[in-house]
């Protein structure tokens, strides 16, 4: 696979993923002393081989082959909380698809503490290039899976003592009136069509975030890191 963008690329290098790294001509050196830094190849290119190479101009001068992005298992997510003897904080991906706002999800995921994300196979972006950019690294660090059946493993999440809170704009549970300790997922819909009737039905509870402007919905992202925010304060203050 092929991943663009600095803080990507370096992720990836740390992680000794990267067979090759392209890098445009008149990159500043400091950013290239910090490359030469890893036993890796190094190569030079006039820019306009990066941009078409990347399909976009925004690779920041640096692309890299690195093995491809795998899918962990809830299992993984699951053991992860358990090891480091916390409650469990997991999001719940239903039908998020733009690989941006993906990206920026799994980042935020991680930043704030999250033990990993999980989405349905068949409703979302696949672990791409442009899902790597935006995570900035995270995906090196943050287990990210799937699952055949999202409500089903609402379900059983459930009979584990998770208690599940679905992001909805119209909910009448206000977000900071929620209590977010103890072992919880956070499920946030596709941007325009929400949470699937089924899934909702299968939350413990759903939470608005309140707004003030004439714009009344968030971006997915945005939502998902307000509502990560508030998981992670209320249990720092547990």
């Amino acid at each position: 696979m092929l991943l663009y963008g600095r803080n990507p690329v370096l992720e990836a290098l740390r992680e000794g993923r990267v067979t090759e790294v392209l890098v445009a001509r008149g990159v500043e050196e400091a950013f290239v002393r910090d490359l030469k830094t890893f036993d890796v190849r190094v190569r030079f290119a006039p820019r306009i081989e990066l941009d078409q190479i990347a399909g976009t101009t925004q690779h920041q001068g640096v692309i890299a082959e690195v093995e491809d992005l795998s899918w962990a298992t809830v299992d993984d997510i699951l053991d992860r909380a358990e090891s480091r003897g916390e409650d469990l904080l997991v999001v719940l991906l239903d039908g998020v698809t733009d690989p941006r706002n993906f990206g920026a999800i799994i980042r935020s995921a991680e930043v704030l503490g999250a033990h990993g994300v999980v989405v349905e196979e068949r409703r979302s972006a696949p672990l791409s290039p442009v899902v790597a950019k935006a995570a900035a690294g995270a995906t090196s660090y943050l287990p990210v899976a799937q699952t055949k059946n999202l409500p089903r493993l609402i379900d059983g999440l459930k009979g584990g003592g998770v208690w599940v809170y679905g992001a909805a704009g119209e909910a009448a549970q206000d977000l900071a009136r929620t209590d977010l300790r103890g072992k919880v997922a956070l499920v946030i819909g596709a941007e325009g069509e929400g949470l699937r009737r089924l899934v909702r039905e299968k939350c413990d509870a759903l939470v608005r975030i309140p707004t003030r402007g004439r714009v009344q919905s968030l971006n997915a992202s945005v939502a998902a890191g307000i509502l990560l925010y508030e998981a992670a304060r209320a249990r720092g203050e547990s």
